[in-house]
């Protein structure tokens, strides 16, 4: 069998029972599920959720994405191998340790396969919760170019590229297009201060003010707990971005949970720290991928300047990474991964076939 069929790329043709659209976002595929297939689910497999919750079943792709497009290789390579069983079971470890230490519940509530979450339908707060611990990235070009104010807060002098700052940072920014806003632009991906999502406490979706406490609190501890963990395995926790949603407890009662995925190679940096005391970066992360591409094609400017978004899609269209580039970022996911979880990464042979077994034969949700 060969490496590519290894690749679980398309995730949104799977004769999983719904009786809705199927939401295929970047990397992930949300199947609903049926009213009468989430109240026997929850009666027989005992969920802690409302008889009546909606429930997804969520499956992971190996695709890859990166400056919003998706990349494909030579040899009929349409992702990564690996990638989805990664990104899962990193974020599996993350959510049950908030469990755990108390922090907040996630919308998981079973894992029948390494590509599939069943998880409870949240409501999502608008905001891409982001914290920073250093100074890199898209950040440091813009502190390059003399901006010392980032989303409402003052940033000092004299800081140096990759460099540790004296607190971890809330950089918040808009999930999807935000309309009616005043002083929010209607794009993806804005930055916001904190003073915008109070004036707006509606918009951005939140029960209420002291939610915004709630999430950064929620936010702050996530982050460091993560932190604390890495630094175990001598690994930084750079920067990193977290979703949060509200559902409906047994109780009937609103909670803001942890949702998306938590702590992963595509959602945050984590740099090597033996190499870092060398004075030398080491990406454990996606963002290894990003600087790769951007040494791969001769014009990289085409990747930074969103105003190229139309030469950007084409040049992913068109272009069929090497093979090698591809395995180097399966090598890092799976790496980290089992550093991570201290396990070995499950993989499978027949991705599509193995989860849509589990999910007929243990679920009944493939006729």
């Amino acid at each position: 069998m060969s490496l590519a069929d290894k690749v679980l790329a398309v995730n949104n043709d799977l004769p999983i029972r719904t009786d809705k659209p199927i939401h295929s976002g970047k990397v992930r595929s949300v199947y609903w599920l049926t009213e009468a297939d989430s109240r026997r689910l929850i009666e027989e497999k005992g969920y802690p959720v409302a008889p009546d919750a909606p429930l997804a079943v969520m499956v992971i792709s190996d695709r890859i994405s990166a400056f919003d497009c998706i990349w494909t290789g030579k040899g009929g390579m349409r992702g990564v191998p690996g990638k989805g069983a990664a990104l899962n079971a990193i974020s599996n470890h993350w959510f049950k340790l908030f469990k755990e230490q108390g922090l907040a519940d996630s919308h998981i509530l079973d894992i029948p396969h390494p590509l599939v979450w069943i998880v409870q339908k949240a409501r999502p707060v608008m905001i891409e919760a982001i914290a920073r611990q250093y100074i890199t990235g898209s950040m440091w070009r813009s502190y390059q170019k003399g901006e010392r104010e980032f989303c409402g807060i003052e940033i000092a002098d004299g800081l140096q590229k990759d460099q540790k700052l004296p607190e971890l940072l809330i950089t918040p920014s808009t999930k999807g297009i935000l309309k009616d806003i005043p002083g929010v632009p209607e794009a993806d991906d804005v930055n916001i201060t904190r003073k915008n999502i109070e004036d707006n406490v509606d918009a951005f979706s939140f029960r209420s003010e002291g939610d915004i406490d709630l999430y950064e609190k929620l936010l702050k501890e996530g982050f460091d707990l993560i932190s604390a963990e890495l630094e175990k395995l001598d690994q930084i926790f750079v920067d990193t971005k977290f979703e949060f949603g509200y559902v409906t407890a047994a109780n009937g009662e609103e909670k803001l949970i942890y949702m998306d995925e938590v702590g992963t190679p595509d959602s945050s940096r984590i740099w090597d720290g033996e190499q870092y005391r060398a004075g030398k970066v080491v990406e454990n992360s996606k963002e290894g991928f990003r600087q790769a591409l951007l040494s791969h094609f001769p014009d990289a400017d085409i990747l930074l300047n969103k105003g190229r978004m139309d030469e950007r899609l084409a040049l992913a269209r068109d272009n069929e990474l090497p093979e090698s580039l591809l395995m180097d970022l399966s090598s890092t996911y799976v790496g980290i991964a089992e550093k991570i979880t201290g396990k070995k990464l499950e993989m499978s042979d027949n991705p599509k076939a193995e989860l849509l077994e589990v999910l007929r034969k243990d679920y009944g949700l493939v006729d």
